[in-house]
């Protein structure tokens, strides 16, 4: 099976940095943070950029139910191209006409662990997104606790987002739903400028 890789050149290429205020990729940064991010996307669809902070940039998804905090729900991630660390905590308009225009607004930020595990050691994260499933343990202001990526479809980018069976397991909230406002700013997504 065919690793697809990404890198920050991609992300250069498909921005109008005079248009756009989004960072602008300038070089790998070094940063050991393992922060992560969920922004809340209005684009031509609603979906959630779920955003690991690793060797230097962001692995990113598109996710387009948002993630999920029961461990009996399924979401389905759309592999996009790596993004620069300034990302991280980006909130703010991408005007019309420019790649994925619309409001983005950062809806929970955080930090993770690698939990991913081979032969009883934990495994590097980067080999394990390339092998295609990687374990992670969130502590974000809205989502906390363990979740497993895997790769479904590798031709079409295409993972699962599952929540772990953890304490933080919980099939009654559903803080997509019911936590809208940005943890930057306060702001819905209908408010940002």
């Amino acid at each position: 099976m065919s690793k697809k890789q990404y890198n920050i050149n991609e992300y250069n290429k498909k921005r109008n940095f005079n248009a756009t205020n989004e960072p602008k990729a300038t070089e790998k940064k070094s940063g050991s943070q393992n922060r992560f991010s969920f922004q809340k996307h209005g684009a031509s669809s609603l979906h959630y950029d779920f955003r690991l902070e690793y060797d230097g940039v962001l692995k990113s998804w598109a996710i387009p139910k948002g993630p999920s905090i029961d461990k009996r729900t399924k979401r389905l991630a759309i592999r996009t191209e790596d993004h620069p660390l300034d990302y991280i905590d980006f909130e703010g308009v991408i005007p019309e006409g420019n790649y994925g225009a619309g409001k983005v607004l950062l809806w929970d930020k955080g930090t993770y662990e690698n939990i991913t595990q081979e032969d009883g050691n934990i495994q590097d994260l980067g080999k394990a997104i390339d092998n295609g499933h990687f374990l992670v343990k969130l502590a974000g202001e809205k989502i906390s606790g363990g979740y497993a990526m895997t790769r479904i479809n590798d031709d079409k980018g295409q993972w699962l987002l599952v929540k772990m069976d953890d304490d933080e397991a919980d099939g009654r909230r559903n803080p997509t739903s019911t936590e809208p406002k940005s943890v930057k700013s306060g702001k819905t997504l209908e408010e940002i400028q």
